[in-house]
């Protein structure tokens, strides 16, 4: 499975879910009902997925989580946010940046609609 194909169903897993319970729950809520998504389509999947993080000759095995990794390919960072900040998109990034992945979906729930509050992410490996 691609990237392209692994972002599709992410998207729609998505405005599923927002559809029927709309904005402003927990990030953790809309987390376990997006594991749960891929669960039912048989998606592999890493739930706050840990990331060690290299600087010089030091490793440090847990820099950050992921709150969840597809198929060891897209990263998805979750909001539950009254708006998304310029930090978040340069979070992920750093996080696509540390982890050698080509793409990942930043997505904020707290949208009428949730189409408004995904952006895609791209890992130029510059």
């Amino acid at each position: 499975m691609k990237e392209n194909d692994v972002t599709g169903i992410l998207i729609d897993i998505f405005i599923k879910m927002h559809s029927q319970l709309g904005p402003g729950l927990l990030e953790s809520v809309y987390e376990e009902i997006i594991c749960h998504e891929l669960r039912k389509r048989e998606i592999n999947y890493s739930r706050q997925h840990g990331i060690a993080v290299v600087y010089d000759d030091i490793k440090m095995d847990l820099g950050f989580r992921a709150d969840i990794l597809v198929e060891d390919k897209v990263i998805v960072e979750i909001k539950s946010v009254e708006q998304l900040a310029p930090v978040h998109h340069k979070q992920l990034l750093t996080y696509l940046k540390l982890t050698d992945k080509k793409v990942g979906l930043l997505v904020n729930f707290n949208v009428s609609r949730v189409k408004d509050g995904i952006v895609r992410i791209v890992n130029n490996f510059s």
